[in-house]
């Protein structure tokens, strides 16, 4: 069952991401960029409407919120405790449609590990809260206009 969900996930990011894309927009990147982009984190392809990068943790974050911007996490090794939700402690606006903060009040903690997938709406509070040894995913942003 939690195949089948995985699956059901990663169809829906593809057809957002294919009726984002401009018509002939295409990307290839090669499995050694995409592997050092988990190892190191960097981004590894964009278009209209999303970016796609591999990342790399080996401690907690900041909470974070992006206004314009849903998350979608597919964890490729590793684990950590990710909290989602509540209300953001601290927040001060970093950016453009940005705001990071200290630590988030009444949100649910989640326990990623490998194959786990995640998606984050725009506007919700999220964080990286505890990484015991380090985590490595993939993520896709859908960016609303």
């Amino acid at each position: 069952m939690k195949y089948l969900l995985t699956v059901a996930i990663l169809l829906t990011t593809a057809v957002l991401l294919y009726a984002a894309a401009s018509p002939g927009a295409v990307t290839y990147v090669g499995h050694d960029k995409v592997g050092d982009a988990l190892v190191k984190g960097g981004a590894l392809a964009n278009g209209e409407g999303f970016t796609a990068s591999g990342n790399h943790r080996s401690g907690p974050g900041q909470v974070e919120v992006h206004e314009k911007e849903t998350d979608i996490f597919y964890v490729t090794d590793g684990e950590a405790t990710f909290v989602t939700g509540g209300t953001m402690i601290g927040g001060k606006t970093t950016g453009p449609n940005q705001v990071r903060g200290s630590d988030i009040q009444g949100g649910q903690a989640h326990h990623l590990t490998k194959g786990d997938v995640i998606s984050i709406p725009a506007g919700t509070p999220h964080w990286f809260k505890e990484v015991p040894k380090s985590v490595s995913y993939f993520t896709v942003k859908v960016i609303k206009p």
